[in-house]
């Protein structure tokens, strides 16, 4: 395909092409309706300056009869202009005027001449037939003949000059149209062409590639913009699917060996039933804490797809924090952590209640596992915050928290930064948080709580009403 046909299949060409087509058909209207506009009015002008000829000699017939037109057409004759005069007997002979000759059955007609006809001057020099003019023919008493008209060269010529005229500007505008077309057409091509280079590269396997924006704003920008983003979503999906790939294999294969390797030692040997039984209990363990591990990594796909996005509905948030605090009383008591519960507020917000409950069950299960171990009292608070624009859940401890170079590290999936790992765990609870608040429009942050570490979970506010 050469360029030009690649140019003619653009749409941006081809409508610039149609209105093109209109620009000259509406151009050529004007021209012809401007040209037989003005040649209406200047024969209008000329029939009118006729009859005005007409009723004054009329008035000099009126006064001194033939002698007096005589005179008055020999004298209105010798005056420069394009008035038309002449005067004959009954024999067709010349008494008096300015033209020499009009075209044969001029002067059989009696009253306005309907058509042009060509006549000559005494100042013509010889030339035949070369003026053209509109008259009045009268007939007088004794067989005499009064022409009076109108020589239509000026308004001729000034028909021709606005015709030229009409036709230079639109030509000008015509070839102005044409190369805005090309230019119009060149430029789509070259936007296309960019982006379909830049989409074969991401094509061939480069994700990291955009299509080209040039920050003009218009249609071509926006639809780069669009493609962009999902390109960028897309990205990321495929990045922390190979996350979650690596992580899997990296993460579940210890389990996994350790599992199999429970299950061989207990087929091994001669064991008693107590010692099958133990044996069996770690296995459902261990397997149960596969089928968590796996659950979650689901249920963060589906979060991150956007799925249960219709779910959420309005409702308190208190009754759930308070429910969560109620489950864990006796865990944290078990741990010598003192669970408290700061200021709540009852605000009302748009939220999937079982996601948010989880979310919160693990910061505080979390909290409770790295809470200090130290000399000082292992302490968890709960508590929220809330102004017109956001509701803030907090949860905060008195551990040895997180550094500030690894909060973001440490919202990936699979990732512990406990290396020696003596606690159990996925190393996925703050990632599904961070997936839950995405969900919720909200923002998942970690902060120092000098010292400890201040999780926040915050939600755009929909009701807030006054503290409790």
């Amino acid at each position: 395909m050469t360029r030009f046909s690649a140019l003619m299949r653009t749409t941006a060409v081809r409508l610039s092409a149609l209105y093109l087509l209109l620009f000259i058909f509406g151009a050529v209207a004007l021209v012809v309706y401007m040209t037989n506009l003005s040649a209406s009015m200047l024969m209008g002008q000329t029939q009118q300056a006729i009859a005005d000829e007409v009723i004054s000699i009329g008035q000099s017939y009126a006064r001194g009869g033939v002698s007096a037109l005589v005179r008055s057409i020999d004298y209105r004759s010798r005056q420069p202009g394009a008035s038309l005069y002449m005067v004959t007997d009954s024999t067709g002979r010349i008494l008096a005027g300015n033209v020499e000759s009009v075209e044969p059955g001029v002067l059989d007609t009696d009253g306005i001449i309907e058509s042009k006809f060509r006549y000559t001057r005494y100042d013509d020099q010889g030339a035949q037939n070369q003026h053209q003019a509109v008259a009045v023919v009268i007939a007088l008493p004794n067989g005499m003949r009064l022409l009076v008209g109108r020589d239509l060269g000026e308004p001729e010529r000034i028909r021709d000059i606005i015709r030229r005229s009409l036709m230079l500007a639109l030509g000008i505008m015509g070839a102005g149209a044409v190369l805005i077309w090309v230019f119009v057409g060149r430029r789509a091509l070259k936007r296309i062409d960019d982006v379909s280079r830049a989409s074969q590269r991401i094509m061939e396997g480069d994700l990291s590639g955009r299509l080209p924006v040039n920050g003009s704003g218009d249609e071509f920008d926006r639809l780069s913009t669009n493609l962009n983003a999902m390109l960028t979503r897309i990205y990321e999906l495929n990045d922390g699917l190979k996350q979650v790939s690596d992580n899997i294999a990296h993460d579940l294969k210890t389990p996994l060996t350790r599992l199999r390797n429970r299950a061989e030692e207990a087929l091994s040997g001669r064991k008693t039933s107590a010692e099958y039984q133990a044996a069996m209990e770690d296995i459902i363990a261990e397997s149960d804490q596969l089928i968590r591990t796996f659950n979650a990594i689901l249920m963060i796909s589906r979060l991150e797809a956007g799925y249960s996005a219709e779910n959420l509905e309005a409702m308190p948030i208190s009754p759930i924090l308070l429910d969560v605090v109620e489950l864990y009383e006796p865990v944290a008591e078990d741990a010598g952590v003192r669970l408290t519960v700061g200021t709540l507020s009852d605000a009302e917000l748009r939220i999937n209640r079982e996601l948010v409950g989880q979310t919160v069950s693990n910061l505080i299960d979390n909290a409770i596992k790295y809470a200090s171990d130290d000399e000082r009292q292992a302490q968890v608070t709960l508590s929220m915050e809330t102004d017109p624009q956001w509701t803030r859940i907090i949860v905060a401890d008195n551990g040895p928290g997180i550094p500030a170079e690894k909060r973001e590290q440490a919202t990936e999936r699979f990732v512990r930064l406990e290396q020696s790992r003596s606690q159990p765990g996925s190393g996925l609870g703050l990632s599904l948080a961070k997936a839950v608040m995405k969900l919720h429009g909200g923002a998942l942050r970690l902060e120092d709580n000098h010292p400890g570490l201040r999780v926040v979970l915050e939600f755009p506010s929909r009701v807030v009403t006054q503290t409790m």
